[in-house]
Order: structure tokens, then C-alpha cells, then sequence
């Protein structure tokens, strides 16, 4: 595969990894990067359903509308149909070293491994908490976007 694409996984693909997703796609179209992106989760609550109202607002506030985005679960595909999966945190990155086909040739690693400071660290989860988790998620989610968009760019 020469094209690049990059899928987010975070648990249930309602709250952390759409807002990756998001950030990514708006960095990427800032730079005028020609990339291909998605999110999933790793367990099945949340297939077919959007966002969490919480990550729709927050998108929205920053201009960016994800309220089209489905769960949708990861798989063994994915390792195939993407360049680099990014996890939001550790269990979700054992999930995937799970599933994860022998051969694959995609790059999966931590999202927050991408930024300096914040190797090894879990992107916070705000979703048993208010509006303002959400901002803390969306400002780790972008700063990895923007170091993403980087990387790929050289």
C-alpha cells in the first residue's frame, strides 16, 4: 500500500479516537496532506452509533462537524488497510498486539509516543467526566496531530 492511512483506536471509538481522528484530518488538510484516515475501537458497545454528544460539541466548537462518524470495530484488517494504527492507550495497544495478523506491515504504536514529553503516556479519557476532559483530550489528540502531520510530511 503507498498511500498513507492512519486508523485511532481508543475502547468504544465514541469519544478519543473520533477526536483524533478529527484533529488528524484538519492538520493533514492544513498541510495539504494527502492522507486517509479513520478510528475504531476495540470493543463492540458503541458499532453503528456516533460520538458522544460531549466529543461531537467539542469538535464542533473547534470546527470540525464528526457527527456523520459510526463506531465501528477494530480488526484484523485494519493491519492491512493501514499504514500506522495509533492506540490512545496501553490496554487498547495490547488489544491490538492481539488481533494483530502475522506479517502486517503497519507501524502500531502509542499516540502521545508521537509528541516529546508525553512518550509512553495514555491519552486522558474524559469520558466519566465533563466538558472540560474533553478539552484535555482534544489538546493531546492535536498536539499528536500536528507531530503526525509532520513526521509524514518530511
Amino acid at each position: 500500500m503507498s498511500e498513507t492511512a492512519v486508523l485511532f483506536v481508543c475502547l468504544g471509538n465514541i469519544c478519543r479516537s473520533p477526536l483524533a481522528e478529527a484533529a488528524f484530518r484538519a492538520e493533514a488538510e492544513r498541510a495539504g496532506l494527502q492522507v486517509r484516515a479513520d478510528s475504531a475501537g476495540t470493543a463492540d458497545y458503541h458499532i453503528g452509533k456516533p460520538p458522544d454528544p460531549r466529543a461531537i460539541r467539542t469538535a464542533r466548537a473547534k470546527g470540525i462537524d464528526i457527527s456523520g462518524y459510526r463506531g465501528r470495530q477494530a480488526g484484523a484488517a485494519d493491519f492491512h488497510a493501514f499504514t500506522h494504527i495509533f492506540a490512545l492507550d496501553h490496554a487498547n495497544l495490547r488489544n491490538l498486539e492481539r488481533i494483530a495478523p502475522a506479517g502486517h506491515g503497519a507501524h502500531l504504536g502509542l499516540l502521545l509516543d508521537l509528541v516529546p514529553g508525553q512518550e509512553g503516556q495514555a491519552v486522558a479519557d474524559p469520558w466519566y467526566g465533563d466538558e472540560a476532559g474533553f478539552e484535555v483530550t482534544w489538546a493531546e489528540v492535536s498536539a499528536a496531530a500536528r507531530a503526525l502531520v509532520a513526521e509524514l510530511a518530511r
